[in-house]
């Protein structure tokens, strides 16, 4: 096989490889797991914002539990002093205060812990039901990519087998004419090498005139097409 047939065939391979890679692509499965993981970040970043509401509610709950138990502490020290011996009546009004100013902060603190409780419970229930659906699509994540691979084992096999012979087939190519080659796939979108058909480049199209036409079929057997700078293959082997 010549060097021009190999670069032939290492386009059609490439090609191939391009439609395979465009089957497993367009899977049904992949465009799920797409959705699953989407769908797996937002429930993340709820969760994260959840929990550190949570957590803020518990700090809250717990702070006016300390409050509350401080003042009712407070209340029977202060209680206690008022009962223990005889007091003036300035000092009877000032237990009073005390009293009645430490009432309102026991009944303050025992108002806050219902909504808070409350709100406490929303959180927990919140953060339960996001962590349960973090891990129903984490099982659904598992489930298709269990069935993409079992449904794309014979096209990946066909992956396998294309890459195989594409390296074989490039031993018989110049490391000069396969860089050109890659270059120009990328540029070209995977139709970089053309053959020349009588006078008409086969991608291109574009008519030679006759001194090109001359020129060309007279020189090298691999060069680059003068109007759309493809690879140009000017010899006939390997066509019908």
């Amino acid at each position: 096989m010549t060097e021009a047939s190999s670069l032939m065939q290492v386009q059609e391979l490439d090609l191939e490889l391009l439609k395979c890679a465009s089957a497993l692509a367009s899977m049904p499965q992949q465009e799920r797991l797409k959705t699953i993981a989407l769908a797996a970040k937002k429930v993340a970043s709820e969760l994260t914002g959840i929990i550190g509401q949570r957590k803020d509610a518990q700090i809250e709950i717990d702070d006016t539990r300390a409050d509350l138990e401080h003042y009712r502490e407070k209340t029977v020290e202060v209680q206690g002093l008022a009962d223990a011996g005889e007091h003036t009546h300035r000092e009877i009004r000032d237990f009073e205060q005390q009293l009645t100013s430490l009432a309102k902060r026991i009944e303050k603190c025992e108002f806050q812990l219902g909504p808070l409780t409350e709100r406490l419970g929303r959180l927990e229930r919140a953060e339960k039901n996001a962590r349960l659906t973090g891990e129903r699509l984490e099982k659904e994540r598992a489930a298709t990519e269990a069935s993409l691979a079992e449904g794309s084992a014979s096209l990946r096999a066909r992956i396998v087998e294309l890459t195989r012979e594409r390296e074989r087939a490039s031993q018989g190519i110049s490391a000069e004419h396969l860089a050109a080659y890659e270059k120009a796939r990328k540029r070209f979108k995977g139709l970089a090498v053309e053959r020349l058909v009588g006078n008409v480049p086969s991608v291109c199209r574009v008519k030679l005139q006759p001194s090109l036409f001359h020129d060309l079929a007279h020189g090298d057997e691999i060069t680059e097409c003068p109007y759309c700078h493809r690879i140009l293959i000017t010899s006939e082997e390997g066509q019908e």
